[in-house]
């Protein structure tokens, strides 16, 4: 193509993008115009005004934050079609005062053929085009021909290509935050991101495959086609770790989507939050399922028959809690099928009846209805009553439950007789111990058997009571704007300003309430996943509308899955389908090759993997002696630096065991130190563990037999072997592990 030629391209698609950006400066100005108007108006008038307001303050916040959002590539495809129409494909659908489309969302059915479209199977199109854009500036074009009739002549005038824009995505440095692949998704991934929204759908992919982008792409996707389906009880995503969370954290909204609660298993129960880890032996134990049947017995143990009857005297009167008694109305309170707290008050309340009874029959004189409830309150107010009443039911909260479990020996031996004396002795540990990830999903276990908890009723009632005092403020300074002689009293009057209705967007009112069920629940690295935790999950999503992505390979959790179908089956039986990513964007060949090597050599379910690109130089094996390592691995930081990190742009990452890192953290001179620090660092020194999810331009492994001697080291080394995007160094002392 002739170099005039490409610039009146660059000039026509630059006077195109003008135009979608004018129009998304003016719907943002009217945004903040309208939102403006609202804040104006202040707190007053009446409660459905109020609410009224409330509700489109929150509209329009919403909206500009969308708007603000796709400031970046909001432009990036283009279709051309067999009658000489075209349609400009991006992040969100545009149209102009007319009503006009002047941009069709990446989402929509219409921009299908984008990502799906081939020569054979063309869809009416006959190019596709690539926008290269930097900010509101066309920097590059690129031509797709998917006509192949069309004459040599026209061909040579258009700006061929083949993968341009995928290349150029996949050379770009990292900078700590992952960037969506919205301009570059390819066929394989389209077909995954727009599956039907039913059941459990799996996808399976090796490292760099692009999981992770595919389930954000996907959330994206399915709030789009299904929205009215999805925003009344909102899509759960959850990951591995809260560094991961970070890392993922702009590509949501640059999707034009705010709505998603994204949280780790660590954090899915409101107001506890797991701060430790433990040792693989008992994670492997407490992702055992037949944990639910310990919970299960913990509970029942609460609920017992004294060995003998007991006599307590009330105001002169003699009443025996009988054991049969008791007997009886345990019965009737389990056939109430509630949980134990819940049922304890049907127990309560059948006892007091039953002691009230005696106590009636041994009045001298007809006792009147009215007069009986007085007797059961005394009753209820007897200590040794409550106390008598609470060993045979003992009302408990979840967090003592499990802690007693695993702080009094005895406890554990009668919930868990299947375990041997050791299994119990590994789960040991001191009350007011931390939480730990794997407690989590006991923990819940835990409420479910005991009762729901009433923490969305808890924030609730904050929020009224704030709203009330506020409403209160405001109530006084309006009756003492009037001089005071108003009939109706400041509380009269701020209970007529205060809206009853929630404030809370449904994400916030979801991640607030632990029986919160939600319509779609997104899991990364769900090869992580014990029994335990599926439970929990399931338990959150009745419908088990399920998008599950991961890599058996890579499980490094011992209660975790290394095969879907072992972990899946019991839970989601026949509805689920397992589809495969087998193209590796993140990796180059060399890199990639070695890894698949090293995995099959060991024995890994490892995928079918095809790199899209190589590296120069992207392969190193240094031999070293212990006392030199940290030496020659801190001038390899230094080198990889030079060489990848420049105008904001480029991550190193240093993968080795604990103890190693340790020293090298201690070793490092204060201006490699500096570069650890900050919410986005551009050195990382993580354990294969933490280096999941995440990608960097160099990674340097350190000591990799050690890491393969691990409890599940051979799918660490396989983690941290496969996160560099241009370069993997590894330090070995004693040769390197079997298939390198």
């Amino acid at each position: 193509m002739r170099v005039s030629e490409q610039n009146l391209d660059l000039v026509h698609e630059q006077e195109r993008l003008d135009v979608v950006y004018a129009r998304l400066d003016e719907m943002r100005q009217t945004a903040r115009n309208r939102l403006a108007a609202i804040r104006r108006a202040g707190p007053s008038g009446s409660p459905q005004n109020r609410s009224e307001r409330d509700s489109f303050a929150t509209l329009y916040e919403d909206r500009i934050a969308l708007l603000e959002a796709v400031e970046d590539r909001l432009v990036f495809g283009r279709l051309d079609f067999d009658e000489g129409s075209e349609r400009y494909i991006g992040r969100i659908g545009l149209n102009d005062t007319e009503q006009v489309s002047l941009l069709t969302d990446w989402r929509a059915p219409a921009a299908q053929p984008f990502y799906r479209a081939t020569s054979a199977n063309r869809d009416s199109v006959k190019r596709r085009r690539h926008l290269v854009t930097q900010m509101r500036k066309v920097t590059g074009v690129e031509d797709e021909i998917l006509d192949l009739t069309l004459p040599q002549s026209e061909v040579e005038e258009l700006n061929l290509s083949g993968e341009g824009a995928l290349l150029a995505s996949l050379s770009a440095g990292r900078t700590g935050k992952m960037h969506d692949i919205v301009a570059t998704i390819q066929a394989e991934q389209d077909e995954i991101i727009r599956a039907p929204l039913n059941g459990a759908l799996v996808v399976q992919g090796g490292p760099g495959t692009g999981k992770t982008a595919v389930a954000l792409h996907r959330a994206a996707y399915l709030l789009y086609a299904h929205r009215r389906v999805l925003e009344r009880s909102g899509v759960l995503l959850v990951g591995p770790s809260s560094s991961f969370l970070r890392y993922i954290d702009q590509v949501l909204p640059s999707l034009g989507e705010t709505g998603v609660v994204s949280t780790t298993l660590a954090s899915l129960l409101p107001d506890i939050t797991a701060t430790a880890t433990d040792d693989p032996a008992v994670q492997r134990l407490k992702g055992d399922p037949r944990f639910a049947t310990f919970i299960k017995r913990a509970v029942k143990a609460r609920e017992r028959v004294p060995s003998a009857d007991q006599t307590v005297r009330i105001d002169g009167h003699d009443l025996v809690i009988r054991r049969r008694d008791i007997r009886d109305a345990m019965f009737r309170a389990r056939r109430t099928n509630k949980p134990h707290n819940l049922a304890r008050k049907t127990f309560v309340k059948d006892m007091l009846s039953k002691l009230a009874a005696q106590y009636v029959a041994d009045m001298p004189y007809e006792v009147a209805p009215e007069d009986r409830s007085e007797i059961i309150d005394e009753i209820r107010l007897n200590r040794e009553v409550r106390v008598a009443l609470n060993i045979a039911w003992f009302p408990i909260t979840p967090m003592k439950l499990v802690e007693d479990l695993f702080a009094k020996p005895h406890r554990l031996a009668q919930a868990a007789p299947e375990l041997t004396a050791s299994e119990r002795a590994l789960l040991a540990r001191e009350a007011g111990s931390p939480w730990t990830d794997s407690d989590i999903p006991i923990l819940d276990e835990a409420f479910e058997m005991l009762g729901e908890d009433d923490s969305a009723a808890h924030a609730e009632a904050q929020r009224a009571q704030k709203a009330h005092a506020q409403a209160l403020e405001y109530a006084r300074q309006v009756l003492e704007s009037s001089g005071g002689d108003s009939i109706v009293g400041a509380d009269v009057l701020a209970g007529r300003f205060v809206d009853s209705g929630p404030t809370l967007t449904t994400a916030e009112r979801a991640s607030r309430d632990r029986t919160w069920t939600y319509a779609h629940v997104i899991v990364d690295e769900a090869q992580e996943l014990s029994p335990m935790a599926w439970r929990m999950l399931v338990r959150r999503c009745p419908t088990r509308s399920f998008t599950i992505v991961g890599d058996v390979a890579q499980t490094s959790n011992p209660a975790g899955a290394t095969s879907w179908s072992r972990m899946l089956a019991p839970i989601f039986r026949d509805q689920r389908q397992i589809r495969e990513l087998t193209i590796n964007y993140r990796t180059p060949s060399t890199i990639a090759d070695a890894a698949i090597a090293f995995a099959r050599a060991n024995s890994l379910p490892v995928s079918p993997l095809t790199s899209a690109r190589d590296a120069a130089d992207s392969l190193r094996y240094v031999p070293t002696d212990r006392t030199t390592i940290v030496e020659n691995m801190t001038q390899q930081i230094t080198d990889d630096i030079g060489a990848f990190v420049s105008a904001g742009t480029g991550r190193v990452a240093v993968v080795a065991p604990p103890e190693l890192l340790t020293e090298l953290e201690a070793a490092l001179p204060a201006q490699l130190r500096e570069q650890l620090t900050g919410p986005d660092p551009i050195v990382s020194l993580v354990t294969p563990v933490q280096a999941k999810g995440l990608e960097y331009d160099a990674v340097i492994v350190g000591l990799p037999n050690e890491i393969v001697r691990s409890i599940n080291g051979v799918s660490d080394l396989f983690v941290a072997m496969t996160r560099a995007t241009q370069r993997l160094t590894m330090f070995h002392t004693t040769g390197l592990p079997a298939g390198l």
